[in-house]
């Protein structure tokens, strides 16, 4: 069975970013049961307001 490439590229394209797409979730999901915080990151809540508190033990 021979796939000619008119249907061979846009499929590997297609198949590629939807990989990249679940990689992305699944990273996502990783760093969020890490921190145990399904929210998004404070850079993207609090943008364009006052920086956040330094945590405990990271003054310098």
């Amino acid at each position: 069975m021979a796939v000619s490439n008119d249907v061979l590229i846009p499929l590997l394209a297609i198949v590629t970013i939807v990989l990249v797409a679940a990689f992305a979730i699944w990273q996502r999901g990783r760093v969020a049961q890490s921190k145990h915080d399904p929210r998004r990151s404070s850079f993207v809540q609090t943008h364009g307001e006052a920086p956040r508190e330094n945590r405990p033990g990271t003054e310098h």
